[in-house]
């Protein structure tokens, strides 16, 4: 599932291409592409037809835009493997085309979802004072986020007495860390993904947030990561930070760092990529 990076990829793409752009039509081609929007594929279409998308948002892994001058949002799912993508008007259909979104300019573009697994879709939702789709005002900021509170993610962090992967993946305290991106914070912070949350001393979350915040913006300059063709950014393509991964998925490859191999480990229906000597599992208690 896409991250922080690879849907600010995306939102950057849309903001370019799509923002200020008046909706002419909308096509509801898969009943499954907006079964989270409840009154139906033609209700949401007439209700978007002659509305300006304004700047496109985001929040940790949730994209959305907002229709200008109304308290109303689209809010993408991109699930397993949504695409939005903007392509000329008279291209080709994607084989697994879901929505197509026309505007009434003379651009010469279309709004595309694409999606093969039918696991996301698009959905339309009042907004609440913030400015975000209600359905998702529970979701933490995130790292990237200029109002992202720092020392009440510490007190948050150790209050939840987990560990620490899982707060990591805890979007109610920080949004936008996925899987690989904790896996990489981690090894360059040195921790065990089993550590308690509860160890950890203001510095010690602090140098692990300032790793996530690293090992986004680092994916954000190559346009994040991409393992198959399913990722892509709104003109179709794929990340590069897959090249430059330091922990996730290189079991038995060398430790970038101290030269052990690397492990992997069943965790929580995923897996945890880590170096067994940098970063040592924490001691039990008897």
């Amino acid at each position: 599932m896409p991250e922080l990076p690879e849907v600010e990829v995306v939102r950057r793409g849309l903001e370019r291409w799509v923002a200020g752009r008046t909706i002419e039509d909308v096509e509801v081609l898969h009943p499954r592409a907006v079964r989270r929007h409840p009154a139906g594929g033609v209700d949401f279409a007439a209700r978007l037809r002659g509305e300006t998308v304004g700047v496109p948002q985001r929040r940790g892994k949730y994209l959305w835009l907002p229709l200008a001058g109304r308290d109303l949002s689209v809010l993408g799912h991109l699930g397993m493997s949504g695409q939005l993508l903007v392509q000329p008007a008279d291209a080709p259909d994607e084989k697994h085309l879901r929505i197509r979104v026309r505007f009434d300019d003379a651009a010469g573009t279309e709004l595309r979802f694409v999606d093969q697994r039918t696991f996301g879709g698009l959905s339309l939702h009042d907004n609440t004072p913030d400015g975000l789709p209600d359905v998702i005002a529970h979701i933490a900021r995130d790292p990237l986020d200029p109002l992202f509170d720092e020392a009440a993610y510490h007190l948050a962090l150790r209050a939840k007495r987990s560990t620490v992967k899982r707060a990591l993946l805890d979007q109610s305290l920080i949004s936008g860390v996925g899987n690989i991106y904790a896996d990489e914070a981690l090894w360059r912070a040195r921790l065990h993904y089993e550590r308690p949350t509860a160890t950890l001393t203001r510095p010690r979350s602090g140098e692990l947030l300032g790793h996530v915040r690293d090992v986004m913006n680092a994916a954000l300059a190559v346009g994040g990561t991409s393992f198959d063709s399913l990722y892509v950014n709104v003109n179709g393509e794929s990340g590069y930070f897959d090249r430059s991964l330091d922990a996730y998925g290189r079991e038995d490859e060398p430790c970038r760092r101290c030269g052990t191999p690397m492990r992997r480990r069943p965790w929580m229906n995923r897996s945890s990529y880590f170096c067994p000597r940098c970063q040592r599992p924490p001691r039990v208690v008897s």
